[in-house]
């Protein structure tokens, strides 16, 4: 017959209430869906700024590639239009750098640091759980000697299993409700924490748009010729398109 290794059950007593136990639950359910909100939304705004610098970079390389146009040697119209492009688009990237660095420091860097919390919560958890497998190990382990008869050294090893048991309890106890103490705090806190940063968030947007507005109010200002309506100017890049389409070069085969 094979050796079977002495394997301890788990106890009998009840040794954590099912209500402290759904409690606990709940609230590090909420902490790690708030550290997976947290960890979304860093990346998300990380993303939207990197997008926002591309784009405003893009505008700039596109001017400037129509000032080397050599269209620009040859009207003097034409280049007062793209320099005035230019000159926008390069007030434009200014102002979203600007607009970027602040969401950088108020935002993004605010939910780094928040997010950073969270591996020693979970490494708190973890030591609660073991402490609790230790609680839980020992205390099958009395419940075994507390049924045997109370032989001299049946009650030996009892007294001290129990010896063994009362550190190993009050240490599980002293790390489950500082948990339980901490955990609702630490995510009541979040709205004060966070709050700062979204109105920063919303100022900036602010700020910056209405410098957009400005930057392509005196855009528009520059470029409007007097007279030309938008139905007039459609006809006109309707006409000289179909002019180009007369030349042989792109006639259809």
């Amino acid at each position: 017959m094979s050796w079977i290794p002495f394997k301890i059950t788990q106890p009998k007593k009840q040794i954590v209430p099912k209500t402290v136990e759904r409690d606990f639950e709940r609230e590090y359910g909420k902490l790690q869906q708030l550290e997976e909100q947290t960890r979304r939304l860093q990346k998300d705004m990380k993303k939207s700024a990197d997008a926002d610098l591309a784009m405003s970079k893009s505008a700039v390389k596109i001017s400037l590639d129509l000032l080397s146009n050599p269209l620009c040697e040859q009207d003097q119209d034409f280049l007062n239009m793209v320099t005035a492009l230019d000159t926008a688009m390069k007030r434009m990237d200014a102002f979203n750098q600007e607009k970027v660095n602040q969401i950088q420091k108020t935002v993004i860097e605010p939910l780094k640091k928040f997010g950073s919390v969270f591996p020693s919560l979970n490494m708190a958890v973890k030591r609660r759980e073991q402490a609790l497998q230790d609680y839980r190990r020992l205390q099958a382990k009395v419940e075994k000697y507390e049924e045997k008869e109370k032989t001299g050294p049946v009650l030996a090893k009892l007294h001290q299993a129990r010896e063994e048991l009362r550190p190993v309890r009050e240490d599980f106890e002293a790390k489950n409700k500082q948990l339980l103490d901490e955990m609702p705090r630490f995510y009541g806190s979040r709205l004060g924490y966070f709050q700062p940063s979204f109105e920063s968030l919303i100022r900036a947007q602010v700020v910056y748009y209405s410098e957009m507005h400005k930057i392509f109010g005196d855009l528009t200002q520059q470029l409007d010729q007097p007279g030309h309506s938008d139905e007039q100017r459609e006809q006109e890049n309707e006409a000289k398109l179909s002019e180009l389409r007369a030349l042989s070069i792109v006639a259809d085969d």
